[in-house]
């Protein structure tokens, strides 16, 4: 694998010729179980076919069970410089429910000694649990609080066909997710990580300042971006490409010198509804500017005309950004009905 993914680093080194590379991101899958030396040589290929920032972000995600103490200092003298760790819940009866490998005690474990080596951690916590409580969900975040994370992604959970947690739900062994438990859930995360100060920078996102992930804001401010490996994504403005998902297919194009990819190119109408959707979710907006400069008069019109609606309702405003342009958001009331909002302002 590692072979392969050094002839794919080989084989697309002029995609970015003219871009700095500005965050490197190790994710999807557990890519914590690979070896420090490992890591290190896949960040090397970045760092040989790619102009680096001096201020790169390195991200690398990890379970609390892959990231025993010695790994944690192991990978701080790497330059690997931030952390996201899956920790979920602080509360075994939510890890064995989500079917997660480690334990409430080990989180925290793992917790108190990665801060310790590294200042920039996020952690992913999951609210809307059938049966998860107020108290409950208030009580994982005051231990984050606690434990000092500078960086919070907070996810309701959303129950995927043909899944385990599906056929319990359907079969009555589980109760159904409850939207309203969930928006009481999304209530007070907002509220509380306010009193905190952390800034709610995109819908399930939360961070002190200086924290927000560069990595994850590049896509959602539509920056261009490669991805490396089995069924990774890249984008670079106008077309959206893919790798294989299968490991052994993907090891064999690249031994033959074939790049393993499906490349579509985007439409104009596919290009503006991602705007609006990935705008809505953030502080940033859609800026209309953008919306009037890069796409046909018709678009900007319709986008006037469905966001009125919403503007009425109190869940959309436009308001001026600090280089004095016009910017559509959603308002506090808004916020958790961002995607549902951005669906009626798609261009169909």
């Amino acid at each position: 694998m590692l072979e392969a993914l050094n002839k794919e680093f080989f084989l697309r080194k002029d995609e970015l010729k003219q871009i700095t590379v500005e965050t490197i991101y190790f994710g999807g899958g557990t890519p914590s179980i690979l070896k420090i030396d490992e890591i290190e040589q896949l960040v090397s290929l970045v760092y040989k076919n790619f102009n680096v920032s001096k201020e790169v972000e390195i991200t690398l995600e990890a379970n609390p069970d892959d990231l025993s103490q010695s790994k944690i200092i192991a990978l701080s003298k790497t330059k690997i410089n931030r952390l996201s760790i899956g920790i979920q819940s602080f509360f075994d009866d939510d890890l064995q429910f989500m079917n997660r490998a480690h334990t409430a005690k080990e989180s925290e474990k793992c917790l108190k000694t990665a801060m310790q080596y590294f200042d920039n951690i996020t952690i992913d916590l999951i609210y809307g649990l059938p049966n998860m409580s107020n108290n409950k969900w208030l009580a994982n975040l005051k231990k984050a609080f606690e434990l000092g994370v500078p960086h919070l992604s907070c996810y309701a959970l959303t129950v995927e066909k043909k899944t385990a947690l599906a056929s319990f739900i359907k079969k009555g062994k589980v109760p159904p997710v409850d939207d309203e438990q969930a928006f009481g859930h999304f209530n007070i995360l907002v509220q509380e990580t306010k009193k905190q100060g952390f800034e709610h920078y995109e819908i399930s996102n939360f961070a002190k300042k200086g924290f927000y992930s560069k990595h994850n804001a590049s896509y959602w401010q539509g920056k261009f971006y490669m991805g490396i490996g089995p069924s990774a994504h890249s984008f670079n403005g106008k077309e959206r490409s893919w790798n294989i998902a299968n490991n052994a297919k993907y090891i064999k194009a690249l031994s033959n010198n074939v790049l393993p990819q499906e490349v579509e190119l985007l439409t104009e109408k596919e290009r503006f509804n991602e705007y609006v959707m990935t705008g809505l979710r953030t502080i940033w907006g859609v800026d209309l500017n953008t919306i009037a400069s890069n796409f046909k008069p018709e678009y900007y019109n319709n986008l006037q005309q469905s966001a009125a609606l919403f503007i009425t309702k109190g869940l959309l405003e436009i308001c001026l950004d600090e280089y004095n342009n016009s910017i559509l958001k959603t308002t506090a009331k808004g916020k958790f009905l961002a995607d549902g909002i951005a669906s009626e302002l798609f261009i169909i």
